[in-house]
């Protein structure tokens, strides 16, 4: 298959995690997007981050990416021929020769800026419900959503209302985060279905 991958950032301050960035990659077909919060734009986080991918769903046939510095690095290039890549490079002029990544980012930047000046510091901590609620969410080219064109199955409801009245015996600060990612989500899909 065919990804793109693509660096959003950087935000004015820090997480509380140390994130200033999100790296993505999007895969052309499903236009399922993984995302991660990592602290700096560099090749080796790219690199990481393409690797961890893979590993989990096995190496593209085809990755795309603009000519950033942490794209044409030795470290990029060798990682990704490693894994039997072709690397293709978007020129400058015409950066929508990665369309589906830049639509993903165009689309999902305000959310996730919308995220940032809500939840501050902590932005990274919502950020896979941003990313649930984009991959479930359906998607007007295909008439379904990414989570379906991915794995083939439509997804489990996530944090429907009775699931929200669960109370725990003591306070749980995580268990406040799960809450509140569902506000988040719900915002993010009716962002989402704007858009396209």
């Amino acid at each position: 298959g065919i990804v793109g991958m693509d660096y959003w950032g950087p935000t004015n301050e820090e997480s509380l995690h140390g994130n200033r960035y999100v790296i993505t990659m999007t895969d052309y077909l499903s236009k399922f997007v993984f995302a991660k919060a990592v602290p700096t734009n560099t090749a080796k986080e790219a690199s990481k981050f393409f690797y961890e991918i893979v590993c989990q769903f096995g190496p593209p046939t085809k990755l795309i990416t603009d000519n950033g510095s942490h794209f044409i690095s030795e470290l990029t290039q060798a990682v990704v021929q490693q894994c039997n890549t072709t690397h293709v490079l978007t020129t400058p002029y015409h950066p929508m020769s990665n369309g589906q990544t830049e639509r993903f980012n165009a689309t999902f930047a305000p959310s996730l800026a919308k995220l940032f000046d809500k939840e501050q510091q902590d932005w990274d901590t919502y950020l896979q419900s941003c990313v649930y609620a984009y991959n479930t969410g359906k998607h007007a080219t295909t008439g379904l959503s990414p989570y379906q064109l991915m794995f083939g199955r439509e997804p489990q409801p996530l944090m429907e209302r009775k699931q929200l009245k669960i109370q725990l015996s003591k306070p749980n600060e995580y268990w406040d985060v799960i809450r509140r990612s569902r506000l988040l989500f719900q915002q993010v899909a009716t962002a989402n279905a704007q858009h396209q």
